[in-house]
């Protein structure tokens, strides 16, 4: 089992169309904080960021967010973070959570949580890392982009090693026990043709 100590999670800053995305946030927070597991995010009060973050802090977790300046002075940062990195850019945002974190969780978001997931699916892909990666499939959520990424394997443009980069569970619990279960990919990204 892999030791997993701190976990960067993407997430909207709002809170979706049904309680169970807040509920989802709640009931991850509290789990990384009951496995004293640092949180690393994006630092915002709002949205299903506020939600994983303050359920962490209401159970005893760490949470370390990580914001730009420009978010910051519009004052969406959460005032009671153990730690509060402000960055320039939301390219140094990224690259600081992927340094802090021991692993990815994503739970629903928009466009801003999937690229963010899949720029470091990307980078586990290229052999950059080798941390687990996961969706947080709560009220089905992520089933179309489960069933899309099974698509992209199928026409090749993914390798099925790499399909084995996204983890995908329906609860906080079974993510964790898949991720701390996770044994790295090691398949080159790049194929001769007629080669798998």
């Amino acid at each position: 089992m892999a030791t997993i100590s701190s976990i960067c999670v993407f997430c909207g800053s709002s809170p979706g169309a049904s309680p169970e995305y807040a509920a989802a946030a709640k009931r991850l927070g509290r789990l990384l904080a009951d496995e004293n597991i640092t949180l690393i995010y994006g630092g915002a009060s709002v949205g299903l960021m506020g939600e994983v973050a303050e359920a962490a802090l209401r159970h005893g977790g760490k949470v370390v967010g990580v914001i730009p300046d420009f978010m910051r002075q519009k004052e969406l940062a959460h005032p009671d973070l153990s730690e509060l990195v402000v960055v320039e850019s939301m390219h140094e945002r990224k690259a600081t959570m992927s340094d802090l974190a021991c692993g990815f969780i994503a739970l629903p978001g928009g466009m801003g949580t999937l690229e963010e997931f899949c720029e470091v699916v990307t980078w586990a892909q290229l052999g950059l890392h080798r941390k687990p990666c996961g969706l947080l499939n709560a009220n089905n959520f992520y089933a179309p982009l489960i069933a899309f990424l099974d698509s992209m394997t199928a026409e090749g443009f993914v390798r099925e090693k790499h399909r084995g980069l996204v983890l995908a569970e329906d609860t906080p619990e079974q993510l964790l026990r898949a991720m701390r279960g996770y044994t790295p990919v090691t398949a080159d990204k790049w194929l001769r043709a007629g080669k798998t």
